[in-house]
């Protein structure tokens, strides 16, 4: 087996993650690592993102996030249930529209455009919307495009306007212990390992997102996440982010894609302007929920509250919560809206 573009591409990321970080770049070692990937990608360079990549990142990430859910921090999280569900409705109606929009503009059948834009997860939007018909190269590139997009524009936008730092939580004050920290990681991957066997959505963060929370909730200390180690798993995922845009893809549908951008901005403003009366509605920071609402991916969303300090425990509840949601009711609501369809005629 040829490891040659895989090592390319890894040094290419990390070389990148480094120029981005000395830039002080918001979230240099995703960013960086994305840009380079999908500029070589579309150059035609022979580099291939590191199979299971993403996945060990997304495991990484969630680990670092559990262990801010101490008792008083879930416990308030908690207290703020309704905005949870207010931020996945949202997101389901704002998928909805999406879909409608691709349809009346991109030419797209009302299957495909409607995966194409429900942010519940790639992977898992792609899968379903097989099962019903759609185009699945189209739904991988909208929703590759989808949290690009989120991922590029969110954290430069609120580092433009200084809004980070501000965040009361801090993650469970333990320290960086080598075996502890193995054991840690293994935990985790056997609870990403058996969610993956259930067919569960997003299995390489519920799971360890899960049993690290679970830990920390019952004060059972382990080990920090070094800062090293977080700084790797984002390069993995802004590899395998940057991966999916090669020359081919990007060219061969300029209108779709350009279609998608315009319905991925709109959305964003959307959920901005709602985040606004859901912070006023809950006490909570207009920047948490802007997060919190925000249609990205959940592991790249709740690494940017990470860095920028905002509101990490509400905002990574408000993605599992809406991932959930989305996943478990799209294909109903799906099928209840085509039964209905044909129905009235």
């Amino acid at each position: 087996m040829n490891y040659l573009p895989v090592f390319s591409a890894l040094a290419i990321c990390g070389v990148s993650g480094a120029l981005f970080s000395a830039l002080h770049a918001p979230l240099p070692w995703m960013i960086g690592p994305l840009l380079a990937m999908a500029l070589g990608k579309f150059l035609g360079a022979n580099i291939a993102a590191p199979s299971g990549g993403r996945a060990t990142g997304q495991l990484i990430i969630a680990c670092a996030l559990g262990l801010y859910f101490s008792p008083a921090v879930a416990g308030e999280v908690a207290a703020h249930w309704y905005l949870l569900i207010a931020a996945a409705v949202l997101a389901i109606l704002l998928a909805y529209a999406s879909g409608w929009f691709l349809m009346r503009t991109a030419g797209l059948d009302a299957t495909t455009a409607l995966f194409a834009s429900v942010p519940g997860g790639a992977a898992e939007m792609t899968i379903l919307g097989e099962r019903f018909g759609a185009r699945s190269d189209r739904v991988v590139l909208a929703q590759a495009l989808r949290v690009v997009i989120v991922v590029l524009v969110v954290p430069f936008a609120f580092t433009a306007f200084g809004l980070h730092g501000a965040d009361p939580y801090r993650p469970a004050q333990f320290a960086v212990d080598g075996a502890r920290l193995i054991a840690l990681l293994c935990i985790a991957a056997a609870a990403g390992g058996a969610l993956v066997k259930l067919r569960m959505p997003n299995a390489w963060m519920l799971g360890p997102l899960g049993v690290t929370a679970a830990l920390t909730l019952g004060g059972v200390s382990l080990s920090a996440i070094p800062t090293w180690l977080s700084n790797a798993a984002q390069l993995l995922i802004g590899c395998a982010l940057g991966s999916g845009f090669d020359r081919e893809s990007l060219r061969s549908s300029p209108r779709f894609i350009s279609m998608v951008c315009l319905s991925v901005a709109l959305a964003m403003l959307a959920s901005a302007l709602s985040a606004w009366g859901l912070a006023f509605l809950g006490s909570v920071p207009v920047t948490t929920m802007v997060l919190a609402t925000a249609p990205g991916g959940m592991a790249e969303i709740c690494v940017t509250a990470k860095v920028l300090q905002l509101g990490v425990p509400l905002v990574t509840a408000a993605h599992v919560t809406r991932v959930i949601i989305l996943v478990t009711t799209t294909a109903p609501t799906f099928k209840l809206a085509r039964r209905l369809k044909q129905a009235w005629g």
